[in-house]
């Protein structure tokens, strides 16, 4: 019974959260248009079928020795650790500025332009050029997260 929990119920949970995007490929293989009422009643239904099978049927039995060796693994394995942890919060900021970068480099020339055609734009500009600046920041609290969480 343990090795069925271990191995079909995520495969189910996978299935489950899967399925619209089935039903979207099989509604696009036979050409028929989208319809977007069953995709959203058909994520919904799997999100409450992978929460109910979360709820019944709790995995922390079945994966506690998984769970025990894969620690002692990340004990013997530490300095890796560390430099993928630094690695991953330099791509994540890094990646998140150059893309900062892409949208204020298009966004603040076409926000100046607007305002000097029109002063009431302003405030309108400036909300895209602020949006571009956020993914730096998120960018950032990703990165955060990374090294001390």
């Amino acid at each position: 019974m343990e090795y069925i929990m271990l191995f079909a119920l995520p495969l189910i949970i996978v299935g489950l959260i899967m399925l619209p995007l089935f039903i979207n490929l099989k509604r696009t293989k036979d050409h028929k248009p989208a319809n977007r009422k069953r995709a959203i009643i058909a994520n919904a239904a799997s999100f409450i079928g992978v929460m109910a099978l979360m709820t019944v049927l709790p995995l922390t039995g079945a994966f506690a020795e998984t769970a025990a060796a894969a620690e002692t693994a990340v004990a013997g394995a530490d300095g890796f650790t560390e430099g993928m942890k630094y690695l991953g919060a330099a791509l994540s900021t890094g990646l998140a500025t150059i893309g900062t970068g892409i949208a204020v480099g298009g966004a603040a020339p076409a926000a100046i332009g607007a305002v000097s055609e029109n002063d009431k734009a302003f405030t309108k500009a400036l909300i895209f050029v602020a949006l571009g600046e956020g993914v730096a920041i998120y960018g950032l609290l990703i990165s955060i997260l990374i090294l001390f969480g």
